[in-house]
Parts: C-alpha cells; sequence; structure tokens
C-alpha cells in the first residue's frame, strides 16, 4: 500500500516517542489517529502532523478504558477509513524504590501501559481479523527484557507486554493470520517524561545514558510497521548490549545495575518541591510540551546499530557475495 494511503492509529500521540511518531507518519501522508488524554496537546501533535503533510484526527481518551478505545476505533474507521497500522505507545511510570510506591500506583501504571496495550491491540484485531489483514506495532523497552531499580511499575508492565505479545503471535501464525505483530524495543530516550514523571527521588530523573532523540525511536516505529515480518526490532546498541548481556549474564547484571543505575537514573540537580507534587499519572498536566525532553546537549539523533538491523539482509548477502567471490578467485587461481 502506498504510505501516503495508510490510516495509522498512534496511542500516547501527545508528546514524547508518540508525537515523533505522528510526526513521521505525516511526512509520509498517512492518514493519522491521535490518541491521549489531553486534548490541547493532541491538537497540537494534529498540527505537526497536518504541517508535514499528513491528515490527522484527534480523539482525546485515555488508553486504561476499553470502551473509550473500541468507541475510538468505530470513528477512525467511519473517518479516515479502514485501519493498517495500530502502534501502541502510551505509557505511564513512577520512579521510586518498589518499598515507597504504593498499591494504588502500581495499578495505574499496569492500566496504562499493560492494559492500555491490551486494550489497544483487541480494538486492532476487531477490526483487522475479519479482514485478514492489519498490523500492530507495540512499543517495548529493553527493560522489557531486563528489569532495573526505580522503574519496578514500568519494567513489569513492559514485560507484561513482551509476554502478552508472543502468545498473541502464536496464536496469529496458528490461524495461519495475516496479521502482524511486531515489537520495538527502546533505549533511554530524551523525552519529555522526565519532566512529568511521578517521582519520589530526591534528585530530578533522567533517561539511563547513552540517551537517543525520540526521533530515533519514531524511525524505526515506522520502519517496523512497513516490515512487520521482523518478529522484534531492537534499537540503539545499548539496547541490544542489555537484552544480550542479561542473556549471557544476568547475575553480573544485577549487580552492575545496583551499583550504577540508581544514582545513573538522577541528574545532579534536586527535585523541586513543585516537581515533587506535579506528574502526569492520574490526570495530565497543562500545557504543549512537545517530545523532546531537557537533554538535547547530550542526546544523539543517529543509531548506527538501528541502520545495521534494518540493512542486515543486505549486508548478510554481501558479506556472502564477497565470500563467494573470494572463494570462486581462490579456485581460479589455483
Amino acid at each position: 500500500m502506498p504510505r501516503s494511503e495508510r490510516v495509522v492509529v498512534v496511542t500516547g500521540a501527545s508528546a514524547g516517542v508518540g508525537r515523533a511518531t505522528a510526526r513521521a507518519l505525516g511526512r509520509e501522508g498517512a492518514r493519522v489517529a491521535l490518541l491521549a488524554r489531553d486534548p490541547a496537546q493532541l491538537e497540537a501533535t494534529a498540527r505537526d502532523v497536518r504541517e508535514a503533510g499528513g491528515v490527522a484526527l484527534p480523539l482525546p481518551l485515555d488508553v486504561a478504558d476499553a470502551d473509550a478505545l473500541e468507541a475510538a476505533a468505530e470513528r477512525v474507521e467511519a473517518e479516515l477509513g479502514p485501519i493498517d497500522v495500530w502502534i501502541n505507545d502510551a505509557m505511564a511510570s513512577v520512579f521510586a524504590f518498589v518499598r515507597e510506591v504504593s498499591a494504588e500506583e502500581f495499578r495505574r501504571v499496569t492500566e496504562t501501559t499493560y492494559l492500555g496495550t491490551v486494550n489497544g491491540t483487541l480494538a486492532a484485531l476487531g477490526r483487522m481479523l475479519p479482514r485478514d489483514r492489519g498490523t500492530i506495532v507495540q512499543v517495548g523497552s529493553a527493560l522489557a527484557y531486563r528489569g532495573i531499580p526505580l522503574q519496578a511499575p514500568y519494567c513489569g508492565a513492559k514485560h507484561a507486554i513482551k509476554g502478552f505479545t508472543e502468545s498473541l503471535r502464536t496464536e496469529l501464525l496458528h490461524d495461519r493470520s495475516n496479521v502482524r505483530v511486531t515489537m520495538v524495543h527502546l533505549p533511554g530516550l530524551n523525552t519529555t517524561q522526565f519532566g512529568w514523571v511521578r517521582t519520589k527521588l530526591p534528585r530530578t530523573p533522567r533517561p539511563v545514558a547513552p540517551v537517543y532523540q525520540p526521533e530515533v525511536a519514531a524511525r524505526a516505529i515506522v520502519w517496523a510497521s512497513r516490515h512487520p515480518r521482523r518478529r522484534e526490532l531492537w534499537v540503539g546498541g545499548s539496547t541490544a548490549l542489555t537484552i544480550a548481556g542479561n542473556k549471557l549474564a544476568p547475575g553480573l547484571a544485577d549487580r552492575w545495575l545496583a551499583w550504577r543505575a540508581v544514582d545513573g537514573q538522577q541528574t545532579g540537580e534536586p527535585a523541586s518541591a513543585e516537581r515533587l507534587h506535579a506528574d502526569y499519572l492520574d490526570a495530565p498536566l497543562p500545557g504543549d510540551r512537545g517530545s523532546h525532553g531537557d537533554f538535547d546537549d547530550e542526546a544523539t539523533s543517529r543509531s548506527p546499530q538501528l541502520w545495521l538491523t534494518r540493512h542486515r539482509r543486505a549486508l548478510w548477502s554481501g558479506a556472502a557475495a564477497a565470500l563467494l567471490a573470494a572463494g570462486i578467485g581462490a579456485a581460479v587461481r589455483r
């Protein structure tokens, strides 16, 4: 399908990775449904999409509300056409030690990050399965493989999304369905969430280094939406190292994270009193926050690892051709 004719749903579209992804889809001329809680921020994202050349349909809702997502999917198909791609990106988190996180906070993060993904997936499947086509992109994280301190609610939700997606994938394969599901695992990103996430830390939260710009994630997500046969896409060398390293030496990873990851997720600046009492967990904060956070000075907009993984088939083919040519040359010289 031409990119300009695709109908794409993006949850968590008001800021961060979701907003950067919506802009990237707009540059392709796609028809993009934008789902998030805050109407004003969604309108700002819609302007971005339209200015980039796409069509935007902002739909304010909470992804924890399955009925609201179902109604939104109906409206998308009525106004934009059959949904081709559904991207589940909505998330929430709490930065704190487990002992400081309440049961209610665990519930809210789980409802948004995990159940929001489940609800979005069910809404997408209800339309894609009867047509026997469509792609679902789950936005994951290196933390879907490796839990770290201070982010237990988020890590637990991302692990759950991975397990849910693997179960769904096997069922689609069993049914010989042409509906595809893929997962994009992200590194530490310079997004707006560190300025509005709920935190109980003494210092201001920050992403795990090395830090990438949200546009790196957006490029990966859009690419995955066009290559859904790829089971997973790892973004950033740090993601690949985290996942592979945890498989090889999880106990060593435990100790290294215990030693480095608590301080590594905080800046040197004390958290302000206002910051400790204003966050997005229960309700969106006012104001257009865009997609970038406060770490532009250290964030990179490129990922050689992502380029390599996107072109691995061509690289393997080239390497095989080179080896074959070398072997033929050696035989001729003999």
